[in-house]
């Protein structure tokens, strides 16, 4: 192990992502990249609960298992961190967990968009404007997850997306950023402005008064 692993800040946030009931059993997956290319992914079939450093697949850019050589097979969803990092070079890390309200929020509209709250959360991404029109992509969720990779690739090489993440359909929440810190804080971020929508969805509030 180096002087900095980064599988220890994968850990540190499965386990916090764990407790808040966004990577329960062995749902989820986190990845890290590293200055060669690849990238440490988390393992699948692993409780995001209670990880260690021998439960992660390392991915060389061209998709091959670099390490371990043994049995440990990476996450399902490999290939979608594979295309985060192939569309943004600056991204470092992909996040990706399963909440309630994300699923919830997904199935709020029908289309493959969803519009976001003005809400002061959003400075958190960068977006500092007034009257805000700032959507999240939707995509429709794959048994076989390489389609869905596909399908961000083709998208967002069109219409860039105007926040570091996107929604799969009653899946969950992708994020990446250009560190692992702001990536949790990312999913933080993403994952209050879900709950504040399924809370005004409850209590009639209109969620973006300029549009």
């Amino acid at each position: 192990m180096s002087a900095f692993d980064s599988r220890l800040e994968l850990i540190a946030a499965a386990e916090y992502f764990y407790k808040q009931g966004w990577m329960v059993g062995t749902a989820g997956n986190l990845s890290a990249r590293l200055p060669d290319g690849s990238f440490w992914i988390t393992a699948s079939g692993k409780s995001k609960g209670n990880l260690n450093l021998t439960d992660f697949v390392k991915i060389t850019p061209d998709g091959a298992v670099e390490f371990p050589s043994n049995d440990l097979k990476p996450s399902a969803e490999t290939a979608i961190h594979q295309t985060i990092y192939k569309l943004f070079p600056e991204a470092q890390a992909c996040y990706h967990v399963h909440s309630i309200e994300a699923n919830l929020v997904s199935r709020f509209v029908e289309g493959d968009t969803l519009l976001l709250p003005p809400l002061e959360m959003l400075k958190g991404f960068n977006i500092w404007q007034e009257n805000l029109n700032i959507t999240l992509s939707i995509f429709p969720n794959h048994l076989d997850v390489s389609k869905i990779a596909i399908e961000i690739e083709d998208r967002f090489q069109i219409v860039p997306p105007q926040i570091p993440a996107l929604l799969i359909r009653d899946h969950g929440v992708t994020v990446w950023a250009d560190s692992t810190e702001k990536a949790r804080n990312f999913i933080e971020l993403i994952e209050y402005i879900f709950r504040y929508i399924v809370a005004a969805s409850q209590t009639g509030v209109k969620i973006n008064p300029y549009v």
